[in-house]
């Protein structure tokens, strides 16, 4: 039906079906008829109609979007027209205050650009668009409904100033930012809180819904101006402890009056939780003031107001207990530490009360530790800011923290350990399943556990003798729970960890022999027979410390008991031999443990390694851990020429198959995800292996012999009737096993070996693989990462003997699987939303990165191809075309791995091989130079870098060839005609290239 024949009644009919219809076929209909209102001649007379005439909310809405999109356009609408339709909705939404919110917000959002995009617009020698806040005072003399809609205009202004199109050229955002910064944004503040004053000068009805809708949108407003981007610095949100407010120097006027902060902790408390959360979210940008706004005096005093402001609100605490008002207040008493430091601090006259009332809301806040759990972060960074800043202070004055430091310590634990029965009891869900959550909590813990050490220690020690008494009790036959067992396994799991965090906050510079003493003690706490044994980890000093990362796992229902495994990791130290014996730690590690040196201490290591590895085969936690740290030790030289002389490890070289280790095996009972942990066996084991090996082929040989009688067997059956899922299976694990071996050898001779093991037997094999399971990523993937792995020539290993074509050979290998995957792929058709990705372009995304390494390597010398008629090369060129052609432009960028595999591939074909660029195709020419122009727009700088420099080439190619016109030498004809080619493309098409070095 064409848009001219509708009535207002069928548009409203399109509209119900696309806001609010539940049939899926009427909704996508009505969204292809609506979005050609848009571009439709008719488009602001419909909306008008819809504004003045439609019947419904929605109806209003489709209007407010419709005009939000044609006034966004990049080809602008004139002057008069986009001032006809600003003066319009205002005065609409002025006769209108009772519309329904969301559409006023639709409204007042095409306000707000028609304002920022016109910002400099001029008009008889005036800023026609910047009139609105002149305006917006006339919406603020009217009723309270009015009121409320001038204070929307202003805070959406203020959002839409703050708000970066990439659509656009940031330069230009940043112009009109700043300059409403400097010329608007002091005056709306002003404004906000002027208006605020009001408000609470006056008897507050808190049950008039219009009064409480009016001092939360003046709130929102106030917190838009503190939130803007002051300095272009579009700081990362999530990285909420480290942001500091930029305040331009020309409001310092307006915090140096103790009236500013007084009204906002009045206004917290005074309005209900909902909107006093506002007021604390402001008062938490106001703690992150840039220092340089004040001098010393005047930062004094602005910290004096600060504190105030927190003893007041702890010495009432009634409104903590709203959810809202708790998260936002332990942000404020964080940011208080990031921007003021312990010495300022201390010299506040209310300090020692108001570190006394921090200390017990801290400790209640542990102890209630189902309360806002995330909150807890934030109490916790300010006691370890605090704790760590103690070395640097000057001041006479007491900091209190060795008093109070220890009793949050103590309440942590403890809280940690009485929250364990509650979870078992009342089937909670665990926060030991939380390993994020609690390795962030438990890093911050060991900073404050090393203030008065001995308290904490004494602690642990206590705890842990008594829990580990108690589960040796539950565990005689006679007196054993279940729940009583479940409850003490999971006490002894947080007080690993807890062991683990304090000796793990060990400083160099801060440390005693004392304190050695304590950590040697802690260290050797044993443990029931039940439980798995403690173990040491190397610190970054070099010292042998227990680990602090526990793995809790559960065994299914049927299972007995569960088991925490101790996750060993190691970060590799270089220490001076025997230099372990002068320190107390390991004396004390000596007498309890019976380990004499660090030789002992890596055999410890190596016999868990290999018990987990041997007995734990079903437990993915466990197996991915232990293989991590099992990783983490095979990276330091020193000790891998230590590890290799141990029995763990030569026996692990010799016998790795399924049969020692379950989880290389292949049964059902493994699902193909837990595959992926082959890769870092295979890598620390390879990595051990090439300590000794030097060009010992026999050695690799007998390393490799698991794997080539896995391949053998493989071929065997391959061709026969076979169970398929058996030996895809196999295909899956031996790609990871090969791709962890290939990952680890980085010399020219270990890779050599390798090579010459897989081709010409096995390889082949693998393209087979990939063209009979193409659907299937589970299987492709594994196979096509493995390429890429061999395709890349790390440390020159692919660099091969002058006299070798493996290189050559190589490529031709990848070329074909290549090929084969790129034409298998395209016959999957369309594929869903949620298909796309995972079977279609990662698989593309993998193939793009070993087509890049390649190209990139300096291995092959691609010339050869051609000379010889051999059209590897021209094939795998083409098979990028048409995987690239049946992706779009939005996938290209929606999907990161893809777009950072595209387009340094693309960087590497203009640099090298333009003739390829210059004869593509035109719509595929287009396609490219279109990727390119949208690449410039993102924030990733891996894909506007590579963006940037093929437009480089691009434009450097054309340069030279236009140069070059007048000669023409016939030696350099068919040069200079795929340079007329390219330039011919350019003259036809001048705004591909006009909108490349628009973006720039």
């Amino acid at each position: 039906m064409a848009l001219h024949f509708q009535s207002l009644a069928e548009l409203e009919v399109l509209c119900t079906h696309l806001y609010i219809g539940t049939d899926l076929t009427q909704r996508i209909e009505a969204e292809k008829a609506l979005l050609e209102l848009i571009d439709s001649p008719e488009c602001l007379s419909k909306c008008q109609l819809l504004l003045e005439q439609g019947t419904t909310s929605y109806a209003q809405l489709l209007a407010a979007t419709c005009l939000s999109k044609l006034v966004s356009r990049v080809s602008p609408l004139p002057v008069e027209q986009r001032m006809d339709i600003r003066n319009y909705i205002l005065n609409y939404v002025a006769s209108q205050p009772k519309l329904a919110p969301f559409v006023i917000q639709g409204l007042i959002q095409v306000i707000a650009k028609i304002t920022k995009l016109g910002w400099f617009e001029v008009q008889k020698d005036q800023f026609v668009f910047r009139e609105i806040i002149a305006d917006v005072k006339k919406f603020l003399q009217g009723t309270v409904e009015h009121c409320i809609i001038g204070v929307i205009i202003l805070s959406e202004l203020t959002q839409e100033m703050n708000l970066v199109d990439y659509s656009r050229p940031s330069a230009k955002h940043r112009k009109i930012a700043t300059s409403f910064r400097d010329t608007s944004l002091k005056d709306v503040l002003v404004l906000a809180c002027s208006l605020l004053k009001e408000v609470f000068a006056k008897p507050l009805n808190l049950q008039d819904q219009c009064q409480q809708n009016l001092v939360m949108q003046v709130l929102k407003l106030v917190l838009n101006c503190l939130n803007f981007d002051f300095i272009g610095s579009s700081a990362d949100e999530s990285a909420d402890d480290l942001c500091m407010v930029q305040i331009p120097t020309t409001w310092r006027t307006i915090f140096l009056e103790p009236e500013t902060l007084d009204l906002f902790f009045n206004l917290y408390h005074s309005l209900p939780p909902l909107l006093s959360q506002l007021a604390l979210s402001c008062l938490v940008q106001f703690a992150s003031t840039r220092r340089s706004l004040f001098n010393s005096p005047e930062r004094a005093k602005y910290l004096g107001n600060l504190i105030k402001g927190v003893k007041r609100i702890l010495e009432n605490p009634q409104g903590l207990s709203d959810p809202g008002n708790y998260h936002e207040f332990c942000r404020f008493l964080a940011r208080l530490k990031t921007n003021y430091q312990l010495g300022e601090l201390v010299m506040v006259k209310e300090y020692p009360e108001v570190i006394r009332l921090i200390a017990n809301f801290t400790i209640t806040s542990l102890q209630h530790w189902e309360f806002a759990p995330n909150s807890v972060h934030y109490l916790l960074t300010l006691w370890q800011r605090m704790v760590a800043s103690v070395p640097f202070v000057k001041s006479t004055e007491p900091h209190l923290l060795d008093t109070y430091a220890p009793e949050i310590t103590k309440a942590f634990i403890t809280s940690r350990l009485d929250s364990v029965a509650i979870v078992v009891r009342d089937h909670l869900d665990d926060p030991l399943d939380d390993t994020a959550t609690v390795f962030q909590q438990l890093e911050q813990l060991c900073t404050v556990s090393r203030c008065e050490y001995e308290k904490t220690c004494a602690l642990l020690v206590q705890l842990f003798d008594q829990n580990a008494q108690n589960y040796q009790k539950l565990l005689h036959p006679s007196s054993g729970v279940t729940v009583d067992i479940t409850i003490q396994e999971g006490r002894l799991a947080w007080l690993v960890y807890l062991v683990g965090t304090v000796v793990g906050g060990r400083l160099t510079y801060t440390s005693t022999d004392e304190h050695d003493a304590m950590d040697g003690e802690l260290s050797c706490r044993r443990q029931t027979s039940s439980c798995e044994g403690l173990v040491a980890n190397l610190s970054n000093s070099g010292f042998f410390f227990l680990e602090n990362d526990l793995i809790h796992h559960h065994l299914n229902q049927g299972s007995q008991s569960k088991v925490q495994v101790v996750r060993l990791r190691s970060d590799i130290p270089r220490v001076p031999e025997k230099a372990w014996k002068i320190v107390k730690v390991y004396a004390r590690m000596s007498e309890v443990l019976g380990i004499t040196d660090d030789n002992h201490v890596l055999e410890t290591f190596m016999t868990k390694i290999v018990t987990n590895l041997k007995y734990w085969g079903r437990c993915e936690p466990v197996i991915s851990r232990t293989l991590q740290f099992l990783n983490d030790l095979s990276v330091g030289y020193i000790l891998l020429k230590k590890l290799v002389k141990i029995d763990a490890v030569k026996f692990m070289l010799k016998n790795h198959t399924s049969e020692h280790f379950p989880f290389l095996g292949i049964s059902d009972n493994h699902s193909l995800s837990d595959f992926r942990c082959r890769t870092t066996f295979y890598t620390a084991l390879t990595r051990l292996l090439m300590v000794d090996l030097g060009e010992d082929e026999d050695e690799f040989e007998n390393f490799m012999l698991p794997l080539t009688v896995a391949f053998e067997t493989v071929l065997q059956i391959f061709n026969n009737n076979f169970k398929q899922e058996d030996v895809k299976r196999m295909l899956i694990g031996l790609a990871r096993d090969l791709r962890g071996i290939a990952f680890a050898l980085n010399t020219k001779t270990s890779y050599t070996m390798l090579f010459d093991w897989m081709y010409p037997t096995y390889l082949p094999l693998l393209q087979n693989a990939v063209e009979r399971w193409y659907g299937e990523p589970a299987c492709t993937t594994p196979i096509l990462k493995l390429m890429a792995e061999l395709m890349q020539n790390r440390s020159q290993r692919l660099n091969f003997d002058v006299s070798s074509p493996n290189g050559i050979l190589l490529f031709r290998e990848a070329s074909k699987m290549v090929c084969t995957y790129g034409n298998q792929i395209l016959s999957l058709g369309s594929l869903s939303k949620d298909q796309i990705y995972p079977m279609k372009l990662k698989g593309i995304s993998i193939c793009y990165s070993a087509l890049k390494s390649a190209l990139c390597g300096n291995y092959v010398s691609f010339g050869v191809f051609k000379l010889y008629g051999d059209n590897h090369f021209d094939n795998v060129l083409q098979a990028f075309v048409k995987m690239l052609l049946s992706v779009s432009h939005s996938d290209l960028l929606q999907y990161r791995k893809l777009s950072q595999s595209y387009y340094p591939l693309l960087e590497c074909l203009t640099q090298d091989h333009m003739s390829f660029i210059i004869n593509l195709e035109p719509p595929v020419l287009m396609y490219v130079l279109t990727s390119i122009s949208e690449g410039l727009t993102t924030l990733d700088t891996v894909v506007s870098s590579s963006c940037c420099t093929s437009l480089d080439y691009i434009v450097t190619y054309l340069f030279k060839h236009i140069a070059k016109e007048g000669k023409k030498p016939l030696r350099c004809r068919e040069a200079t005609q795929a340079g007329q080619r390219l330039l011919h493309f350019m003259q036809q098409n001048p705004d591909v290239l006009q909108q490349s070095c628009q973006e720039l």
